[in-house]
């Protein structure tokens, strides 16, 4: 499924720009790829739609709350409790990333749900970290953003031909 949704991401400039499913399940069987794999991307394709074109989840907004709410807006310093199946699906590596991404202002809260929903809605258990940065990178395509090109570096780049010093 990954492979479809990498080449979606590089052939396609924004959400708003992929082809209806019928037609796009069409032009990925005339690429190549197997049917389930197809079938796969695109049901993940459509939670993603559904998730990222909530009125709630769009970067930066917050939902409207009623007049007579007692709720209020997350702290700057509010701690998000993973469940024991998202621990177990996504593994240390991946919720590290995560972690990371949002303490450096990379990854909004509303995104950070939607990258956690996507993640778990994927195969693979745990999700690897390779997989996790083509969900973040998703996320992304999916509200026509594009990250920083330093934070685009990371997602993109194969950290096992990285040498320490």
């Amino acid at each position: 499924m990954f492979e479809v949704l990498v080449y979606v991401y590089e052939n396609y400039w924004r959400g708003d720009a992929c082809p209806e499913p019928q037609q796009l399940g069409r032009k990925l069987t005339a690429v190549g790829f197997e049917a389930d794999e197809i079938q796969e991307a695109l049901r993940w394709l459509d939670g993603l739609h559904l998730a990222s074109h909530k009125p709630e989840q769009q970067p930066g907004t917050l939902p409207a709350l009623p007049a007579n709410s007692t709720l209020a807006l997350p702290a700057t310093d509010s701690l998000r409790v993973y469940s024991v199946a998202e621990q177990d699906h996504l593994g240390a590596e991946c919720l590290g990333f995560v972690s990371f991404l949002e303490t450096a202002g990379i990854l909004a809260p509303s995104m950070r749900e939607i990258v956690l929903d996507r993640a778990m809605a994927a195969s693979g258990n745990p999700v690897t970290l390779d997989d996790l940065k083509i969900i973040i990178l998703m996320v992304y395509w999916s509200f026509g953003e594009e990250p920083d090109a330093l934070v685009l570096d990371e997602l993109c780049d194969d950290a096992s031909d990285r040498v320490a010093h």
